[in-house]
């Protein structure tokens, strides 16, 4: 199982290749690690070496799939979620983020919330010719329930099942909304065809089938002929996994039509490509602990973390981080631009709150320091009764974005008298401090599950370890109402509630401060056209391809 931030507490280390790799394709069906090595061959007119359309991706090596291509593991709902292209879904959601179905006919909830009842369309066959019916969809939902290495969150689920060949219910252990966000990535997968192995050799019923996967390098995928929907426009794709400057090598050479970058390479745009630049809600920011070292976390029952920080744990700190830093002049210097402020982890969404937004304002945050008996000495440097006015801040070594944020953030804070000390470190390192010292985090999905978990008082994102009841029931609220729609009031009163005073947002328990959402660059050959996209969630991967059954050589 791969290690994520969701499942660290379980796994025993991480996984994902790295390095160059070489540049194979082939046309074994169904062939997962065949060892074929043809020479992918693509250019301006997207066609491969047998003449159907063909697309080829660069994707950064942690987007492989540990265990490849198995929903009831982590794909389509694992750490960066996306469509998963090899199964169907039963809901899908659209370019606005609306849900609309797929696999379903239609659906609807009971008046407690505590049963979904879910019709499916009745003409849908598995790859291997047999029927998709509602015993497939109780037998998907029951194995992630109940597995072990599962990544998808389906924790609200009691069980599922098939009443009849088109119908399946969901018994619910509380009412929760947000189950309709995750079985909008989840694939089905075939009661009657799963085993070990199907992670590499998978039967779906998706608009795209697995017809090669090399370890390691790549991944290719051809159009299902018997998808039930609208043909894929694109027959054939080919994703290649590599890191950042292999792929900037791999449009230099021709060899890739979408290669992902980054701000520090966007000006670097090959002869015969543009830039293309799709908008996120990809966030990085700094979770700040909310109580004094010494307070430790027990996580699972049995393993303890150490928690807390003298320094974040003064709310005044926290508050004048948010208004002491420009955002702005942080995205200019460390995105050249390519992002935008941020300042929760779903900026712009419907459930995020305008509260959430502050202004520069360098003047208050001084005195926020100044009145909490923060003094500034000889050097600039803040201290209150022996003790500095400084924290180390970690961050993933391997990540030179994250790096550069660190960087400037510390920069930003020594102006207000705060010492930030950067630390790089594996994150196998940075799990130990997770509660116990900052963290410049990366966060953003198309969901509310993200904000919940970071906010609740026992959710697994909940590294700055604020309490509160009225938070808590908040929150709660949202997830318990009727309609998603309905949701969102609540969430956006968790982050700020002005009649009670209570909140995550800088006004209130300055629990984050958040930077910047990072734009998802890639390198896009002439000629090409991608549809249009979703926002981006977190990950330079998968989400890129949602739609890719709609792209199109001109």
């Amino acid at each position: 199982m791969t290690l994520t931030r969701r499942n660290f507490v379980r796994a025993a280390g991480l996984a994902g290749a790295a390095g160059s790799v070489a540049l194979l394709a082939g046309c074994a069906q169904g062939a997962a690690d065949s060892g074929a090595n043809e020479p992918a061959a693509t250019g301006a007119s997207g066609v491969g070496p047998d003449g159907v359309s063909q697309v080829v991706v660069t994707m950064t090596p942690s987007s492989e799939p540990a265990a490849g291509f198995d929903p009831l593991v982590g794909w389509g709902a694992g750490e960066h979620v996306h469509e998963p292209l090899i199964q169907s879904t039963l809901i899908v959601t659209d370019n606005n983020l609306e849900f609309v179905n797929d696999l379903a006919t239609d659906y609807s909830c009971s008046e407690d919330g505590l049963t979904w009842t879910f019709h499916i369309r009745d003409d849908v066959m598995f790859t291997d010719g047999v029927p998709l019916t509602a015993e497939d969809v109780a037998f998907t939902i029951n194995g992630i329930v109940n597995g072990e290495a599962a990544e998808a969150d389906l924790s609200m689920v009691e069980a599922a099942r098939a009443t009849d060949a088109i119908t399946c219910e969901i018994a619910m252990k509380r009412p929760n909304n947000a189950l309709l966000y995750t079985l909008a990535v989840v694939g089905i997968v075939p009661a009657h065809a799963y085993g070990p192995n199907y992670g590499e050799h998978p039967i779906g019923s998706g608009r795209y089938m697995l017809e090669q996967w090399d370890r390691g390098q790549q991944v290719i995928l051809r159009a299902n002929p018997d998808y039930y929907g609208d043909a894929p426009l694109m027959d054939r794709v080919v994703v290649l996994f590599m890191e950042e400057d292999a792929s900037l090598a791999a449009a230099q050479s021709g060899t890739a039509d979408v290669a992902y970058t980054s701000a520090a390479l966007a000006g670097a745009v090959p002869a015969g490509y543009t830039l293309l630049n799709c908008a996120s809600v990809d966030s990085r920011g700094i979770s700040l602990p909310c109580n004094p070292s010494g307070t430790d976390v027990t996580v699972e029952g049995d393993m303890v973390y150490a928690g807390g920080n003298d320094v974040t744990s003064d709310i005044a700190v926290r508050r004048a981080l948010n208004y002491g830093i420009d955002r702005n002049q942080m995205i200019e210097h460390v995105l050249a631009g390519f992002g935008r402020e941020a300042y929760s982890v779903g900026d712009g969404m419907p459930w995020s709150s305008e509260a959430m937004r502050v202004e520069t304002d360098v003047a208050a945050a001084e005195r926020l320091l100044d009145e909490a008996g923060w003094i500034q000495g000889g050097d600039g440097m803040r201290a209150r009764d022996g003790l500095s006015c400084a924290f180390d801040l970690y961050y993933a070594a391997g990540d030179s974005t994250r790096q550069a944020l660190a960087y400037d953030f510390a920069d930003q804070a020594a102006a207000l008298g705060i010492a930030v000390e950067p630390k790089g470190a594996s994150w196998d390192d940075i799990y130990l401090r997770q509660y116990a010292d900052p963290v410049l985090w990366g966060w953003g999905s198309n969901s509310p599950v993200e904000l919940f978990e970071l906010t609740y008082s026992t959710g697994w994102g909940n590294y700055a370890q604020y309490m509160n009841d009225t938070v808590d029931a908040n929150l709660e609220a949202a997830q318990a109402a009727r309609t998603v729609e309905e949701s969102y009031p609540f969430y956006q009163a968790a982050q700020w509630d002005a009649a009670t005073g209570t909140g995550v947002a800088p006004e209130g328990a300055a629990t984050w401060v958040w930077l910047a959402n990072v734009d998802h660059l890639y390198f896009e050959r002439e000629g090409l056209k991608v549809a249009e996209q979703k926002p981006h969630p977190h990950g330079h991967g998968w989400s890129l391809v949602n739609n890719i059954d709609q792209w199109s050589w001109s």
